[in-house]
């Protein structure tokens, strides 16, 4: 994803590739005396995390029961052609922000980046405002993943009750995130090896199935592309309803494809950043499209958009992976075990994906903190590098879970999570605007963007094709409720009350801090930054503790 030529580790720090000239002075001069501002020495994190950490953090931060089961919803709604173009569509927007995060975070690896990027490139309520609102959006998940283990579970049997579950997972998620980060590393590295195994066993079955290796012996191929069709109809017959079923599935692919935000929160406790972080970016967006888009392909290519087991598995809310498509094809092809299989890992992917949002959730409010935007008493780190009142405050708000021992408080949790599904693609947005503001300062500073670890192509075209994509989107999640007969106004409320309280964080900031927007030439480009080049120089790899240590750094180096 870097342009060529390009070396994406082993290029010299900045201050050794760029040219100073005497117009250089005072900014030299403004960069040594912002290393030693108090923001720099409040981060009391650890760098531990390994190349192979960062890279499976990216992917099991996004891989979640979506991919596997929430995905049949969409082939319900517009039929495979409309899924897989929705979800090919929709990666190369996910591409744009990369781009623009694997930039900035390569430059600085800091802590909570985009979100401290936000306040510094653009305007410290901007910052603010951001911060909230991915803290917000990651801490509501957390629940949410917590409520998706206990159904999951439930595929087998209900003798253990919800409450025994969710106490269960809490606990597990406060005691891999108040260890060393490394051991919170060590744990999404596993369950997100098993997240890629699962997805790639499964592109591997449909391989297979649909060539007529299956019980039945049914060479079945594309046939359900044919039969009912590629393009399903919704809400209305004809051409509007099989559009408005392609944007069902884009709304789908829209919150279901993450990636670059995932990576960027690790920054801060990444081994060597300055070398990891831009092959990780590259890895991971890669792998996450192959993902994705094969998935999607998959499941078009496994069940036909009318199956009637699909349908009923969404409309009564069956448990686990009951509703997945590939569990409903095991059963048409009359395939035993696997469905308990791919129940398992669908289990692993829930808790992995809920341990994910408690990392992130509390690392963007440790960065909040660091910022002056938070309480002070949140930026205080055990001695092993752990923002322990952060993790304490996102499993605090986590107890939000315990909702489900009450069918009715289960739907009231579940509209409280759609209340913040547009925060994810605010962030994105934010992530390009904050991009493009960090370009026209470089330009305006005589910053050389090809001195930098990483320099994305495309740009600044990508980060505005990316801004306006992911901007439009936002506003179109709940669409249906201007459809004529679907007003909701349930519906309406929870579809876009984040976009109307994103201003309020914004302008109430703004009201009370007098910040402004800041201009090209005013814009700090250098704080942090000889720390980081500092730790760049001195950097000595850890040795490997074995030879499958070794190897698995290896290969996801």
């Amino acid at each position: 994803m870097a342009s060529t030529g390009v070396d994406f580790g082993e290029k010299p720090p900045y201050e050794t590739v760029v040219h100073q000239t005497s117009a250089d002075a005072e900014k030299d001069g403004r960069r040594r005396a912002s290393v030693i501002s108090a923001k720099s020495h409040l981060d009391s994190t650890h760098r531990k995390l390994k190349p192979r950490h960062i890279q499976l953090i990216g992917i099991g931060g996004t891989i979640g029961t979506a991919l596997y089961v929430q995905i049949g919803h969409g082939l319900l709604n517009g039929g495979p052609g409309s899924l897989f173009l929705a979800f090919t569509i929709w990666c190369s927007f996910i591409l744009a922000v990369t781009l623009c995060m694997a930039e900035m975070v390569s430059y600085l690896p800091i802590s909570s980046p985009f979100i401290r990027f936000a306040g510094r490139y653009v305007d410290d309520a901007f910052g603010f405002a951001a911060g909230w609102n991915f803290f917000v959006f990651e801490a509501m998940l957390v629940p949410f993943e917590i409520v998706a283990c206990n159904v999951i579970i439930h595929f087998w049997s209900d003798i253990v009750p919800a409450g025994g579950i969710i106490a269960i997972v809490l606990v597990l998620y406060l005691i891999i995130n108040i260890m060393a980060v490394k051991w919170y590393g060590e744990t999404e590295f596993w369950c997100a090896l098993g997240k890629m195994l699962l997805i790639i066993g499964l592109i591997i079955y449909t391989f297979i199935v649909m060539l007529g290796g299956n019980p039945l012996g049914d060479r079945f191929g594309f046939r359900y592309w044919n039969n009912p069709g590629s393009f399903a109809e919704l809400y209305y017959p004809g051409s509007l309803g099989r559009f408005l079923g392609f944007l069902q599935c884009l709304i789908q692919a829209s919150f279901t494809i993450a990636g670059p935000d995932y990576v960027s929160m690790a920054a801060g406790e990444a081994e060597n950043p300055r070398r990891v972080m831009p092959r990780a970016y590259n890895a991971v967006f890669y792998r996450l499209t192959a993902f994705f888009v094969l998935g999607s392909l998959a499941v078009g290519i496994l069940v036909p958009y009318n199956d009637p087991e699909l349908t009923a598995a969404f409309a009564d809310g069956k448990p686990g992976a009951a509703a997945s498509p590939y569990v409903v094809s095991m059963n048409r092809l009359n395939i035993p075990v696997l469905p308990h299989i791919v129940n398992a890992m669908v289990l692993a992917s829930a808790f992995s994906a809920g341990n994910s949002y408690v990392y992130c959730a509390s690392r963007s409010l440790y960065g909040l903190a660091i910022e002056g935007k938070a309480p002070k008493f949140l930026t205080k780190c055990t001695k092993n590098g752990v923002p322990l009142y952060c993790v304490l405050v996102v499993l605090l708000l986590s107890l939000l879970a315990f909702l489900q021992v009450s069918n009715d408080a289960a739907k009231v949790l579940q509209w409280f999570v759609n209340l913040v599904t547009a925060s994810q693609l605010i962030n994105f947005s934010v992530m390009c605007w904050t991009f493009i503001r960090f370009k026209k300062a470089c330009d305006a500073q005589g910053l050389s963007r090809d001195s930098l670890p990483y320099k994305g192509f495309l740009q600044p075209y990508a980060a505005y094709y990316g801004l306006v994509g992911t901007f439009i989107m936002t506003f179109v999640g709940g669409y249906t409720v201007f459809l004529p007969g679907f007003w909701d106004i349930p519906t309406f409320f929870f579809s876009y009350t984040m976009i109307g309280i994103f201003p309020i964080l914004y302008f109430g900031y703004k009201f009370i801090m007098k910040s402004k927007i800041k201009s090209p030439e005013e814009v700090d480009l250098y704080e942090d930054l000889d720390e980081i080049e500092e730790y760049t120089r001195n950097f000595v790899p850890t040795p490997y503790r074995n030879s499958a240590d070794k190897f698995w750094n290896k290969l996801f180096e």
